[in-house]
């Protein structure tokens, strides 16, 4: 048996309420690598305020064509500029990594400029920025009041408005987050 957390990939992570670090307030991440040597995640949690998906497309001198002016998400605090879409299986490209049980993920442009051909993926999410941590630190952050690990599901991505996703992946565990509190007793 061992002491670690299995490995979170193709999982939810859920911010505990009441973290110490403010940037995760309510976060919902999802996992796309954990193994020995680390963890990366995206964070669909939170609207990137002041961006949408159009203006990205045209500061990347895409012309956005039919594509839908949809919010870009705060992706988390790792390079908040790098780019990520978080995408059903349906499509894939340069550097497609594909996620059990979420879909896949790209951080090559070629899936913007699908996307704004209208050949891209059927359904799929823009961040910027993201989630890592080096190896063992989210093991260790698991053991302390911090984080939650849920099931994942494209439903929960891609069907669930970004502002209800923290409640809808606690209740598809079962858990009423208004009962959650922001700290750890100890017996």
């Amino acid at each position: 048996m061992t002491d670690q957390p299995p490995f979170l990939s193709g999982k939810l992570l859920l911010a505990m309420p009441g973290m110490a670090d403010p940037r995760f307030d309510k976060a919902v991440i999802a996992m796309a690598v954990h193994d020995e040597n680390g963890a990366v995640g995206i964070g669909v949690g939170h609207v990137r305020p002041g961006i949408r998906f159009r203006d990205l497309l045209k500061q990347l001198d895409i012309d956005p064509a039919g594509a839908p002016d949809t919010p870009v998400l705060h992706g988390g605090p790792v390079e908040p500029g790098r780019g990520f879409v978080l995408h059903s299986d349906d499509w894939g490209g340069q550097g497609t990594i594909q996620i059990a049980g979420l879909g896949a993920i790209t951080g090559t442009i070629d899936v913007l400029k699908a996307i704004a051909a209208g050949k891209g993926p059927s359904r799929w999410l823009v961040s910027l920025g993201y989630a890592g941590w080096g190896a063992g630190q989210l093991d260790e952050e698991m053991t302390r009041h911090g984080w939650f690990a849920a099931g994942g599901s494209a439903a929960l991505l891609f069907d669930t408005p970004t502002a209800e996703r923290w409640t809808a992946a606690w209740t598809s565990e079962g858990i009423d987050p208004r009962l959650l509190v922001g700290q750890a007793g100890a017996a």
